[in-house]
């Protein structure tokens, strides 16, 4: 007899292990599978910490999404007794015009955030781990800071599995099928049937919903981490996170000396480099940590030194580097969750809340009608199948 559940979630990355807490809470019956084990190095949930920030320059329209996204955060830790989410602030550098900076100077200002703008001379006497120019500003965001992603994810498991989720890591989900009375889970070791399923495979998110062939791509991300020249100026007490606005070069991020390996920086969506999901990541080369070294000099000169280790991970960018989390127009029983494009992690406590509404109501009272198939197929309408990626996300 094949076992029959209210929703299964097929993917346990961060969205997907928010999504079966939030419904094992809600006293559900659910069933989750991944392919592989918690906070593996094959998705974008590893590589010791995330930014979560307020003020956000991508739009204002994020910002209640973050409020509530803190609330879950807190309450997260609150349940586990594990911190989570560290304050450190947030600063966003670069030109007082620049994409970064007016943004999240108009998204504060809209919303009534805290946030502080400092110029260069009073950054370099306040944080001397940044090399800042003359003509920069900095924006401050003082509730901004960062989240242990591999400490969120296992949490979330850890938090679902008590409350009596079903979770099978290391067992493949090959197909789904619709039918009349739910929806049939086709695995590589049985088969399992569901009212409601939520797909949020990250960067295989084609394999299972083929609407997004060509729309959700894969790309290749780097990260490095430099030992600090000062460790007393790189503390998080002394050092916050950071975006930076390049112009031209892209956005840079990154993160104060948190642990034994020091500073970590990246840029934005590195080389927008499509990767084969189905293979390994591709290593970290020349060109990769090159580039990341020239940033390092010219713009932590006094802060990180050595650099000694870099890794890959993934993004999985849509056109418009918005999110998607809607219902399937072709079955509203099938709810597909590709939210990331490079800088979802941060809303995964409340994306979890918001795949457990859509998964039980059909819909969800939290803003996110940016967020859906028909919002990107006008997005796609009016930019054309290769959007502009010019000006990206953190």
């Amino acid at each position: 007899m094949t076992a029959r559940f209210d929703v299964a979630i097929i993917g346990l990355g961060a969205m997907g292990s928010a999504a079966a807490a939030h419904l094992a809470a809600r006293g559900v019956s659910v069933i989750g599978f991944d392919a592989y084990y918690p906070a593996h190095g094959l998705g974008s949930s590893h590589g010791d910490s995330r930014l979560i920030r307020l003020g956000y320059f991508e739009d204002p329209s994020y910002v209640p999404l973050l409020q509530r996204a803190y609330a879950n955060w807190r309450a997260m830790e609150s349940r586990l007794r594990e911190d989570i989410l560290t304050i450190t602030g947030v600063l966003q550098i670069g030109l007082p015009d620049s994409k970064i900076v007016s943004g999240t100077r108009k998204s504060s200002e809209m919303h009534g955030l805290a946030s502080e703008t400092i110029d260069a001379k009073a950054l370099r006497a306040r944080h001397p781990a940044f090399a800042i120019d003359d003509n920069e500003i900095a924006v401050l965001d003082p509730q901004g800071g960062y989240l242990r992603p591999e400490a969120a994810v296992m949490g979330y498991v850890k938090l679902a599995a008590t409350d009596g989720a079903a979770l099978h890591f290391g067992e493949k989900v090959t197909a789904i099928h619709p039918e009349a009375d739910g929806i049939s889970i086709e695995t590589v070791t049985g088969r399992y049937s569901a009212g409601k399923v939520i797909v949020a495979t990250g960067s295989w998110i084609t394999d299972l919903v083929p609407d997004l062939a060509g729309k959700a791509v894969p790309i290749k991300q780097v990260v490095a981490w430099y030992q600090p020249k000062d460790g007393f100026i790189t503390t998080p007490q002394r050092m916050p996170a950071f975006i930076r606005d390049e112009g031209d070069n892209g956005s840079y991020f990154g993160f104060p000396a948190i642990g034994v390996d020091g500073i970590k920086v990246g840029r934005h969506a590195h080389f927008m480099e499509p990767i084969d999901p189905h293979a390994p990541n591709p290593p970290v080369n020349e060109r990769d940590t090159d580039l990341l070294d020239a940033f390092v000099r010219h713009r932590l000169p006094t802060a990180a030194g050595r650099r000694v280790r870099a890794t890959t991970c993934r993004y999985t960018m849509l056109p418009s580097e918005d999110f998607l989390i809607d219902l399937l127009p072709s079955d509203p029983r099938i709810v597909v969750a590709s939210p990331c494009s490079g800088h979802g992690f941060k809303f995964t406590s409340v994306v979890g809340e918001i795949l457990a509404d859509l998964a039980l109501d059909g819909g969800t009272q939290l803003p996110i009608d940016a967020f859906s198939f028909a919002a990107m197929d006008r997005f796609i309408a009016a930019k054309g199948a290769s959007a502009d990626l010019e000006n990206p996300t953190l």
